[in-house]
């Protein structure tokens, strides 16, 4: 039988039918599950860490939601057992044929497998399938590089994009083949163009860490500013989609992005904002967690991550409308004991906030509700209907307050600027002004702020209630 063709009209050229490009933005999502992990225990308690799993469903959600985060268009999405996986394609034989005439029916030319591919596997299944593909990592890569708006984000996805490709220059063209190097006899094999592309990858690393470096250096500076005012940090964490900036915009009035969408935010974002009883503290919103975070990008990242290392209260934030949010959160949790916070001081500082009780049923949400009132530091809240967010900020105040020092000042006439640095800091109960210009002040506040008072008082350390009293 004659092979089916088509004419490109723009090269007035015959195309063979099984060569025609298909549409690169309508993709196959596709979830390897492979034997062991098929096979492994689930937890029975979102306690344990290490043994929870998400249903290979929740990937398969995820997954999709990866793709649409970058306007691909799924034409269909596939859970794919894998008993033994080969080393030079992962998926075996009769899958590989069934996913050709998968892409086939969709007219599909992209492969997203959610699943990491060593460049052999990606480069074999390209030419099996004759289309582009696209593993995990890569496809986080992607989003982030559009996500990206400061220049420190910009430069961190560079440098993660290009030690993902360093490994993957493995092409087939004529012009690669070696080329005599040295001079006489004595001269051996020149450098193949692929080594030539490796060469001038690593130089453009060399200059992006050196860029990177320059901008962490800024940022540090700016981290010692905010120290020498001493305003708490809090900041916020949870996995991506739990609704993280969604409470950053109803905590802090702010107009920070937030959508329905994996990734929605990338870059870091703080502002100042009051608590109920007066004190000043800084708000981080951090990028969103995701299992699996590829390798290169926990290492790019990690400089916008210390801003989590720095705050003085973590607010982990869950999804609790997601069915899989206990295994999302030990995600999160192992994230965070990779950069250093340990046991102790996950109990110390972090508060779980429990998102998106109003999607619950009634019997649910109020099952939760109880919950969470029998388990330390959790809170329930809904940062779309404001519920349980006044309660929120109230715990924050008392977390950061510590052991708060009754205290009572006179500020003279000529250093006014205290009394609004007082109630930008600590708790005022009561103000007296006097008709020598000076003010008296009755505070409450914790020993670094008495230090830091005293400071701006010239040494003269301020009088606890009692000796004001006598």
């Amino acid at each position: 039988m004659e092979a089916i063709t088509t004419r490109d009209t723009k090269n007035d050229s015959i195309i063979p039918e099984d060569e025609k490009p298909r549409d690169d933005m309508r993709a196959l999502v596709i979830v390897p599950v492979l034997k062991q992990l098929r096979n492994a225990p689930s937890a029975t308690t979102d306690n344990v860490v290490a043994a929870v799993t998400r249903s290979n469903e929740s990937r398969l959600e995820e997954a999709i939601g990866l793709a649409r985060a970058i306007d691909l268009t799924v034409a269909e999405g596939l859970i794919v057992p894998v008993n033994q996986p080969r080393p030079a394609t992962l998926l075996g034989t009769g899958k590989i044929a069934e996913i050709t005439e998968k892409l086939e029916e969709h007219d599909a030319g992209l492969v997203i497998v959610d699943h990491p591919l060593t460049p052999v596997q990606q480069r074999n299944l390209e030419k099996a399938w004759n289309a582009k593909v696209i593993d995990r990592t890569g496809l986080i890569l992607e989003i982030f590089g559009r996500r990206a708006s400061t220049k420190e984000g910009t430069l961190q996805v560079d440098l993660a994009h290009l030690n993902y490709q360093k490994g993957r220059l493995v092409r087939s063209w004529t012009h690669l083949e070696r080329q005599r190097g040295g001079g006489g006899f004595m001269g051996g094999p020149g450098e193949t163009q692929i080594e030539a592309d490796r060469r001038l990858l690593q130089d453009r690393i060399v200059k992006l860490e050196r860029e990177l470096e320059q901008v962490v250096r800024t940022r540090q500076l700016h981290r010692a500013k905010r120290r020498k005012v001493p305003h708490p940090i809090v900041a916020l964490v949870g996995y991506t989609n739990a609704g993280k900036s969604t409470l950053f915009n109803r905590i802090t009035g702010a107009g920070v992005l937030a959508e329905d969408m994996l990734f929605a935010t990338l870059d870091p974002t703080l502002r100042r904002m009051k608590l109920p009883h007066g004190r000043t503290v800084i708000l981080s919103d951090t990028v969103g967690f995701i299992s699996d975070l590829p390798t290169h990008l926990v290492a790019a990242f990690r400089a916008t991550l210390e801003e989590v290392l720095e705050a003085d209260l973590i607010l982990h934030v869950r999804d609790m409308s997601d069915p899989d949010n206990a295994a999302q959160s030990a995600d999160v949790l192992r994230i965070l004991s990779d950069l250093g916070i340990d046991d102790k001081e996950k109990s110390e500082r972090i508060i779980e906030v429990w998102n998106k009780i109003d999607r619950l049923e009634s019997e649910t949400h109020d099952a939760l509700l109880q919950k969470a009132a029998t388990r330390e530091n959790v809170l329930t809240v809904s940062a779309i209907t404001g519920e349980g967010v006044d309660r929120l900020l109230d715990v924050i105040s008392e977390r950061l307050s510590g052991v708060l020092t009754e205290a009572t000042i006179t500020i003279p006439a000529d250093k006014q600027a205290i009394v609004s640095w007082a109630y930008q800091n600590a708790v005022v109960d009561g103000r007296e002004d006097h008709e020598d210009g000076s003010v008296s002040l009755d505070l409450r506040l914790t020993d670094r702020q008495a230090i830091e008072l005293e400071r701006k008082l010239g040494g003269g350390k301020p009088r606890d209630k009692e000796d004001w009293e006598r």
